[in-house]
């Protein structure tokens, strides 16, 4: 590991990002609604941050009082910072919801109203609906002093109740409520008046009716707070469990909504009383204690109702078509003839789902082999798949069951596959499968010719339509002949070695990408111009950074485009005054991964499923793949350029993790997502 080079800590870098995402909801250019989304993303990425990162950080911290000289930082002062930056950053949430956002609702005639503001007409509405639809669902838990707290779920919301008798204020009671929120029930739309619109949540209908829920007990006040608790959900695996993995890993979920808790979000309203009782049940540190407004699981509010027009939310886009690809004549017949790169979301995700169904029926297609990291709800490639057996297809997929936060859901679908016959690879025990390769092999005069699709995203039509990815449709036997080996090799669970082609983890993707900056550095120094352009999600894996800084330190021009994390420092003079980076945050969520090197004006490109992180490189399976079609080099090279002349949403990654925009040194206004839809709508 290097020592004494510039580095930004990881977990400070990644809330960095997430203030970027916060910078998007304080847009006021951004549609009202779609900033109220960016709030509620904020939110869910604040949640798996406390979830996973803080909840690994807080085991460290625990181990020893070694644990900085092993790994290279102290976790306790990074707890503290952390818990620093995220009240600061809470603080500029609740003030853009509260003063911001909810006063310009309200200027649209749109209004959020609390159990204090209903109307007789309202109220009567409210306690109606209360009785109908809510107060079943509700399983009020008085709290004893004599007995133990009650368990609270990881990310529910609770009201913690103090019903008091006012004579005597030492005598009150203790209630936990569990409020029912799934997303978009959260939210009720109450009659209008005058085009007037309002809109209440779920939590305020309880509030307004806590005496429906409690009218047996004696008191004078009753009062409510929201609360929310996030555990840790790292799982804990038994490597050497007997019983079949998916069942342990079953058991091993079971448990993650009883992990540690990491972290209470509550109500500042709260008073103190109330929330020491609750510190001292909870056995909560300090750093864990995060002060909040009255509504958490802010992330429902991805859901929130456009009850005014559709000049709230963004327009509509329709995906654009690929040049010279048709989905109406045979998708094999194109590929054979040359390559073909889908640009998503801009351009459909659909010609994957055909790729997929065309396999299903054509008589020649002999197998389909695929890897499946996250999959959409109702997943049209399971779908297909499924159709594909049914034809006689043989069917090798191999479903990574270790995806954070999908493993449920890809159990299920590991079962729906099983059922049909189709042999299920449950990947490898200490590696997770994280590339995004399809390969179908297609009886062609005699002999079994190869069609692949190669991707920077996963297999899931639902966030291909929200996420920057390209994935690439060929036949070249140079990258098929590959994957033929990779797919035998994780049937096998072994590693191969020795790809001429294909840029692989865990055995060859470091030593591959280091022997590229290699390349770099040694025409730098014989006094050519050299370049680097590297754009991923995240950058982290600290020999990594060392070695980008040893091309900079050679003369190596180097451009980054990260939107999550990033550990190298740009323009430290020794270090990286040759290294520029930006991250673009914007509508869609930036998730490509491409990778090109100047070779001396003979560019190599290369797209791939990793990010720059030791995960990705040591401990997963990856691929990273060349393009080797001129055409299709080309349009990855102009949609790197567009993001790199973005002036509007990109954002300098400095030393000051300030997230400054980029200045507009240009006189017209480039906006990278926007430009690069126009590019593909009108490109020939």
């Amino acid at each position: 590991m290097p020592k004494n080079i510039p580095l930004i800590n990881r977990e400070i870098s990644w809330l960095s990002f997430n203030d970027r995402v916060l910078q998007e909801a304080a847009d006021k250019t951004v549609p009202l609604v779609e900033r109220i989304r960016f709030l509620a993303i904020f939110s869910s990425n604040l949640d798996e941050f406390y979830r996973v990162r803080v909840a690994t950080l807080s085991r460290l911290s625990n181990l020893n009082t070694k644990s900085k000289e092993i790994f290279g930082y102290n976790p306790r002062k990074t707890l503290n910072q952390i818990k620093t930056i995220v009240v600061r950053q809470e603080r500029k949430f609740n003030h853009l919801y509260e003063d911001d956002i909810v006063k310009e609702l309200e200027r649209q005639k749109i209004f959020i109203i609390n159990e204090k503001q209903m109307n007789v007409s309202r109220g009567q509405f409210v306690r109606e609906y209360f009785r109908n639809k809510v107060l079943s669902t509700l399983v009020p838990v008085m709290i004893d002093k004599d007995a133990p707290f009650p368990q609270l779920k990881d990310r529910a919301i609770y009201f913690f109740v103090k019903m008091t008798k006012n004579k005597n204020k030492e005598k009150h009671k203790f209630a936990l409520i569990e409020i029912p929120t799934d997303g978009s029930n959260r939210f009720i739309v109450l009659p209008e008046t005058n085009n007037l619109k309002f809109i209440t949540l779920i939590d305020d209908i309880v509030r307004y009716c806590l005496d429906d829920i409690f009218f047996i007990f004696d008191y004078d006040s009753i009062e409510a707070y929201s609360i929310q608790l996030t555990r840790d959900a790292e799982l804990d695996l038994d490597r050497h469990v007997s019983e079949k993995f998916i069942d342990a890993l079953s058991k091993s979920l079971q448990k993650r909504g009883k992990g540690k808790p990491m972290r209470l979000l509550y109500d500042t309203d709260m008073p103190l009383d109330m929330l020491t009782h609750l510190v001292a049940e909870l056995d909560l540190s300090a750093d864990g204690l995060i002060p909040g407004n009255r509504y958490h699981n802010f992330k429902d509010f991805i859901s929130f109702p456009n009850v005014r027009g559709p000049e709230l939310e963004f327009p509509k886009i329709a995906p654009l078509p690929v040049s010279n690809l048709s989905s109406v004549t045979s998708l094999f017949a194109q590929i054979a003839k040359r390559d073909f790169l889908i640009n998503l979301p801009y351009q459909s995700f659909d010609y994957i789902i055909h790729f997929l169904r065309e396999a299903a029926i054509d008589p020649k297609v002999k197998e389909i082999n695929i890897t499946l990291y996250r999959l959409a709800e109702n997943s049209r490639v399971i779908h297909a798949l499924i159709n594909a057996a049914k034809n006689g297809k043989k069917v090798n997929c191999l479903l990574e069951l270790k995806a954070r936060f999908d493993e449920q859901a890809n159990i299920y679908w590991t079962n729906r596959l099983e059922d049909e016959g189709i042999e299920v690879n449950y990947g490898m025990l200490d590696y997770k499968v994280h590339s995004k390769i399809c390969l179908v092999g297609r009886m062609e005069k005699g002999k079994m010719v190869y069609y692949a699709n190669l991707a920077t995203g996963n297999f899931n039509e639902k966030t291909a339509s929200l996420y920057c990815d390209h994935s690439l449709f060929t036949s070249n036997p140079l990258i098929t002949k590959e994957l033929v080996k990779l797919f035998d090799g994780l049937q096998k669970k072994v590693f191969y070695r020795g790809f001429q082609n294909l840029i692989v983890s865990p055995l060859e993707s470091r030593q591959k990408i280091y022997d590229l900056i290699d390349a770099e550095i040694k025409i730098a120094k014989s006094g050519t111009p050299a370049y680097i352009i590297l754009k991923m999600n995240s950058l982290t894996d600290e020999d990594m950074v060392s070695k980008l800084y040893d091309a900079n330190n050679a003369g190596v021009k180097i451009n980054l485009i990260i939107r999550g994390m990033c550990c190298l420092v740009p323009g430290v003079q020794g270090y990286s005054e040759n290294i520029e980076a930006i991250s673009i945050v914007d509508r869609f969520l930036e998730h490509a991964r491409v990778w090109i090197f100047g070779n001396k004006g003979d560019e190599k490109v290369f797209l791939s499923s990793a990010d720059l992180m030791a995960r990705n490189l040591d401990h997963r399976v990856e691929v990273g793949f060349p393009i080797l079609d001129p055409a299709v080099k080309s349009e990855i090279r102009d949609i790197i350029d567009i993001q790199l002349k973005d002036n509007s949403k990109a954002r300098e990654i400095n030393q000051l993790n300030n997230n400054r925009y980029k200045k507009n040194k240009l006189k017209t206004e480039n906006r990278a997502q926007i430009d690069t839809y126009t590019y593909l709508k009108y490109k020939k």
